[in-house]
């Protein structure tokens, strides 16, 4: 019987961070642009009745056109500098806690397969927890990511990371830096749960299964089905975090979620859902197959 996703591997809670932070910044690294994307296209408000102007941005592919032509290529990477920060302290976390949580929960003397229910409240947990560290990492990037092409002779908002840190202490307030806390804390617990137990549990079938054996093909099978759950059940508190994050219009993720369903419609809480998708589906594809590569570096070997 194949055994859970990274359960029989020796290594350290230092190693495993190690590499679930390496992992996670080369996933951002290379999809960020569809972050980007996303994040414009959640924050598109729905056009008012009578407006004859059409939506600035529509789809994955035309809106990161349209970034790029009126603002430079560069621009799809911005928020790539906090996103970095990010997944050091949140892919990090969130991942390397996942299998001592999990052991923690199915206790010292557990034999077999580990309950799927035990495996999303292991993801649960660890995805709470580490955004609650992250959170204003989360909230610069979405700041950046979120500032478009501006009229001539207007000052950018930040100049950079560490001046949208500074600035928003200055401006905001010390706490200003966990805005959105709510549904970020709820968003990521979610899909952190969604992608570590459907991952862990989708290669656990796979493994299963004649013929497929713990290679490339399996993890890259494994990271899609990730993210593809990770999408549907968390999409709808994804667009409150990124509207909460990006205006300051909201008072609270009550009003956020009351307003866009007032003024955009049940289907706002599923805006940017491709682009959403390409987004997760890649970066878990992407952090997977790296993760499983680079612990192998990490595990320890036992003593003779």
């Amino acid at each position: 019987m194949a055994p859970d996703h990274g359960s029989k591997v020796d290594i350290s809670f230092a190693g495993r961070f190690t590499a679930s932070a390496i992992a996670a910044c080369f996933a951002e690294i290379t999809t960020i642009p569809l972050d980007t994307a996303k994040v414009r296209l959640q924050l598109q408000k729905k056009a008012i009745a009578g407006d004859l102007a059409a939506p600035k941005y529509r789809g994955l592919l035309g809106t990161a056109t349209t970034i790029a032509r009126e603002e430079g290529a560069a621009a799809l990477w911005k928020g790539i500098v906090p996103g970095l920060h990010r997944q050091c302290i949140y892919g990090g976390l969130r991942i390397g806690l996942y299998e001592p949580v999990k052991a923690f929960y199915v206790g010292e003397n557990h034999v077999g397969d580990v309950p799927l229910y035990k495996k999303i409240a292991a993801g649960f947990t660890t995805g709470a927890l580490a955004i609650a560290v992250a959170n204003p990492t989360d909230l610069v990037k979405v700041r950046l990511q979120s500032e478009g092409k501006l009229a001539p002779g207007v000052p950018r908002r930040y100049t950079g990371a560490m001046n949208a840190y500074s600035t928003i202490v200055r401006q905001e307030g010390f706490a200003a830096l966990w805005t959105g806390i709510g549904p970020n804390v709820a968003r990521n617990a979610i899909i952190n749960a969604a992608e570590l137990a459907s991952y862990d549990q989708v290669k656990q079938s796979i493994l299963k299964l004649p013929g497929f054996k713990d290679d490339v093909v399996t993890h890259i099978l494994s990271g899609l089905g990730a993210g593809f759950f990770a999408v549907c059940v968390g999409s709808p508190v994804d667009v409150v975090k990124s509207r909460m994050m990006g205006d300051s219009a909201y008072t609270s993720t009550i009003d956020c979620f009351v307003k866009t369903l007032k003024n955009d419609g049940p289907l706002a809480f599923y805006k940017g859902f491709l682009p959403n998708f390409a987004r997760l589906g890649s970066w878990n594809v992407i952090m997977f197959l790296t993760l499983e590569q680079v612990q192998k570096a990490f595990v320890r070997k036992p003593v003779n």
